[in-house]
């Protein structure tokens, strides 16, 4: 398993450097037509030179073929760079970061959940000639390969980890993607995972769940406040019996209570110890 994973970098490696410095026998006739051009060159100067001078800016890579066949040295740019008429070709390969959204994809969970998710994709061209020789559309491919990616990875996955664990799944697909577009000189920099949507009477079904918890919880709050209330009354009931005069400072403060918080008539309750003195009397 090492040995093949060390022997792909190296294949990686020799592919790009034969691209880059490719053999350059075009043979007889090819020297020929390239002589013939620049002779056309040097007879139609100077107006064949706004012709052979072109411009890529910085963002941008140039890779030049001459009769079909791609130029020692690879891309050129940025900068000034020049061609020959006729037998000179170029295609410009932009190496900014290049955005774009993964339609939203059906899939079918571990657990036979069927979820739609979409998510978001940040990639550049590493690699211009890699990126112009191997593939026909480099974006396209792209595009394509993260929404294959994207289905078999949630694949694996059940719907408590897509729902948990979007960073990793986000990693793995990078990690995926990277892999598979290397050999086209793509980078891929960054995964996320923008949404995923459940289906509506599972959306129900959750909801249903979740309060029916959030019930039970409160009931079991709600009956131990109750244990917790009835031991303290009970502690209070104990320490006013041992004390008369306890109940009676309870009276006074309930009745400053009610005359602070609402003006009303106050019925008092008093004692029969306190009217047995004017009884005897």
């Amino acid at each position: 398993m090492d040995e093949d994973l060390t022997v792909k970098p190296c294949k990686r490696r020799e592919r790009q450097t034969a691209l880059e410095n490719p053999d350059t026998d075009i043979g007889f006739c090819g020297w020929l037509l390239v002589g013939f051009s620049i002779l056309l060159m040097l007879l139609t100067l100077p107006i064949s030179i706004w012709m052979c001078i072109k411009i890529v800016k910085e963002y941008e890579r140039a890779i030049i073929f001459r009769l079909g066949r791609i130029l020692r040295g690879g891309a050129k740019g940025p900068g000034l760079f020049f061609i020959l008429p006729c037998t000179d070709s170029f295609i410009n390969v932009d190496m900014r970061t290049i955005t774009f959204d993964i339609p939203p994809q059906e899939v079918l969970t571990k657990d036979s959940v069927t979820v739609s998710v979409d998510g978001v994709v940040y990639y550049r061209v590493q690699n211009a000639t890699l990126a112009v020789a191997n593939i026909t559309n480099a974006d396209a491919a792209t595009r394509l390969l993260a929404q294959t990616t994207l289905r078999n990875v949630l694949g694996t996955k059940n719907l408590a980890e897509i729902l948990s664990d979007r960073e990793e799944i986000a990693h793995s697909m990078q990690s995926t993607l990277d892999d598979a577009t290397d050999d086209w000189g793509i980078k891929v920099e960054r995964v996320e995972i923008k949404d995923v949507k459940l289906p509506l009477q599972l959306q129900r079904a959750m909801a249903a769940e979740a309060e029916a918890s959030r019930e039970a919880r409160a009931k079991v709050i709600a009956a131990e406040g109750e244990m917790n209330a009835s031991r303290a009354l009970k502690e209070a009931s104990l320490v006013i019996a041992e004390s008369p005069s306890a109940l009676q400072l309870r009276y006074l403060q309930t009745l400053n209570t009610i005359a602070a918080e609402k003006n009303s008539t106050i019925i008092f309750p008093l004692p029969m110890d306190m009217m047995q003195g004017f009884i005897k009397h």
